[in-house]
């Protein structure tokens, strides 16, 4: 299995909770919106431990450097994290404005992050590393939980 093809489908899958979140805070919906921004910072949150844990040491240990593309990584899942620390308090107060303002900026954030590991990172490991290892380390990400 390609790196990829594996993570790729979890970024699309977060970009679709996220869309559903805003959705429901734009018109109100505080309760479902609530729900769907935790299942949203739950499944990011855990694509962040996954690469963080499995496949950014994977990487550094091919490359031998823990500089580059992977600190980039984890300096950017920084801020997203504060953003959701500070979308989840939006949310908790209904403040729609806050809460659209944050969304605005965490989708311009993921987008170029997103692009950024799919287009480099991803591509790099799947070129970098052996089948058999590809293969395992999906396997290895698959179990990380929050």
């Amino acid at each position: 299995m390609q790196i990829s093809n594996y993570l790729t489908h979890e970024h699309r899958s977060c970009d679709g909770l996220f869309a559903e979140a805003e959705k429901l805070a734009a018109s109100g919906e505080w309760d479902a919106a609530e729900k769907a921004f935790l299942d949203f910072a739950n499944e990011t949150l855990t694509h962040f431990k996954r690469e963080e844990e499995e496949l950014f040491p994977a990487f550094e240990a091919k490359t031998g450097s823990s500089e580059g593309p992977t600190q980039v990584m984890r300096f950017e899942h920084e801020q997203v994290r504060g953003l959701v620390g500070k979308m989840a308090e939006a949310i908790e107060k209904q403040d729609r404005d806050a809460y659209l303002s944050l969304a605005e900026s965490m989708m311009i954030l993921l987008q170029q992050h997103n692009m950024k590991e799919e287009q480099m990172l991803y591509a790099m490991c799947d070129r970098l590393l052996p089948p058999a290892e590809k293969s395992d380390l999906v396997e290895k990400m698959q179990k990380v939980e929050l």
